[in-house]
Parts: structure tokens; sequence; C-alpha cells
């Protein structure tokens, strides 16, 4: 038996071949979509922080919005802007609800 040595042809057919092309060569479509978060502002707005959820809200659509123009840099800041905006309005939002389930069942009649 036999055994072929590498040759010089078969390494440069290995080295074009796709997947070795992937880290030097990244496209618009390879990049991952930056999240949105617009699920956690959605869920947001149910607490009762209104201008809070909207700000929320309009960073996440702005986020949204910067992905489609290309601007992935962008879109990834008003991502993160809108995460901690959103579990900002969340927990003013159950503190809210704390308040006043505490004043409304410890007052006296």
């Amino acid at each position: 038996m036999s055994q072929l040595a590498p040759s010089s042809d078969f390494k440069s057919a290995l080295d074009s071949s796709p997947e070795a092309n992937t880290e030097d060569e990244k496209t618009e479509e390879d990049l991952l979509r930056p999240k949105n978060y617009l699920w956690l502002t959605i869920i947001s707005c149910f607490c009762p922080a209104y201008p809070i959820n909207i700000v929320a809200l309009v960073f996440s659509v702005m986020s949204l919005h910067s992905y489609n123009e290309g601007d992935f840099e962008g879109a990834r800041r008003l991502g993160r802007n809108a995460k901690w905006v959103a579990i900002a309005s969340i927990i003013i939002g159950l503190l809210i609800i704390s308040i006043t389930c505490a004043v409304h069942f410890t007052k006296r009649m």
C-alpha cells in the first residue's frame, strides 16, 4: 500500500475552501444581529412606570432601525440601552406596585 504525500495543489485546495476563509472575510450577512430587546420593552410597558417604559420602547425601535440602516455598532449600543432602561422600568414598576399594596392594606378604617 502506498500513501500519497500531500502536494501543494491539495493544500491550496483546502486553503481556498469556504471554511478556511470565514475568519478573514466577514460580510454583513455573517455578522450576528444585535439584540434589540423588543420583547423585554413590551413586557415593561405593563408596569406602572410609564415615561420610562416609553423611553425603553423608543430605544428598542431605534436599535432595530439602526440595524436595518447598516449601523451595527449603533444598533448594539441602543439595544443595550433599551435593555437597561427596561430593567429599570420593571424594577420601578414593581416598587410602585409593592408600595401601593403596602399602603392600601395597612391603613386603618
